[in-house]
C-alpha cells in the first residue's frame, strides 16, 4: 500500500489544478497495467491527508473543486498573502464581481439577463471573466436569437475554495433599487476602459 500511496501523493502534488480520484485512477491502472480499485485509491488518499495534518508541514491536501490538491495551511496565509502581493496586484473589480456573482447564481443564464439584473452593460467584464477561466459557454438559449449561455467553470470553485456551487453562501437580493443608478463597467474611480489598456496592473 506504500508504494500506491507514495504514486498517488505524487500525482496530487505535479497537477496544477485539483485531481480528481478518477484521473488518479486513469493514471494508476495505465502505470501498472492493472486495475487499482477507488478503496484503495481513497484509503491511500486519507493516509496522505492525516499525514499532512501535522504541525511539521507547512502544507497538506486538501479536498477542493471536486480534487484533492496540496494547500499551505491557515497559519501561513500572512507570509503568502504578502508573496502573492508582491508577485501580481491584479485582482477582479466590482463590476467583475458583480457579474460574477449573478452567473454564478444565475447560471445557465444570458448576457442579456445579467445586465437586466445589474442595469448595465457587462461585455467587457464577461470577456475578462472568460479569459481568467473563472466562467464558460454552457451553449445556447432556446428564446429568439439563440444567444450564448454562461456558467462557472471548474477553476472558478478552486478560486474560492469550495466543491459545489450549493456551497455558496445564500444569494442575495441582485436587483437594483428603482432609484438607484447603475454604473457601466467603465464608470469606475479606477475605470475598465483604463484597464483595457494597461492590465498589468490594475483590476480586470
Amino acid at each position: 500500500m506504500e508504494f500506491l500511496k507514495n504514486h498517488i501523493e505524487a500525482l496530487i502534488f505535479c497537477a496544477s489544478k485539483p485531481i480528481r480520484i478518477a484521473d488518479i485512477q486513469s493514471c494508476l491502472n495505465e502505470m501498472f497495467d492493472a486495475e487499482i480499485s477507488e478503496e484503495d485509491i481513497r484509503a491511500a488518499i486519507e493516509q496522505i491527508v492525516e499525514q499532512y495534518r501535522q504541525d511539521q508541514y507547512p502544507f497538506e491536501v486538501v479536498h477542493i473543486g471536486g480534487g484533492y490538491q496540496f494547500l499551505t495551511k491557515p497559519a501561513y496565509q500572512a507570509s503568502i498573502s504578502i508573496l502573492l502581493k508582491q508577485q501580481s496586484n491584479k485582482r477582479l473589480s466590482t463590476a467583475a464581481l458583480e457579474t460574477l456573482s449573478i452567473i454564478a447564481y444565475k447560471q445557465p443564464v444570458t448576457k442579456v439577463h445579467v445586465e437586466q439584473i445589474r442595469g448595465v452593460g457587462c461585455d467587457y467584464a464577461i470577456q475578462k471573466l472568460l479569459e481568467k477561466s473563472l466562467i464558460e459557454i454552457k451553449g445556447k438559449d432556446d428564446s429568439i436569437g439563440k444567444p450564448l449561455l454562461y456558467g462557472t467553470t471548474d477553476f472558478f470553485m478552486q478560486y474560492f475554495g469550495i466543491n459545489k456551487i450549493s456551497d455558496l453562501p445564500t444569494p442575495k437580493d441582485f436587483e437594483k433599487k428603482e432609484n438607484e443608478i447603475g454604473v457601466q463597467d467603465g464608470d469606475y474611480e479606477e475605470s475598465e476602459g483604463d484597464e483595457e489598456t494597461s492590465d498589468t496592473d490594475t483590476d480586470i
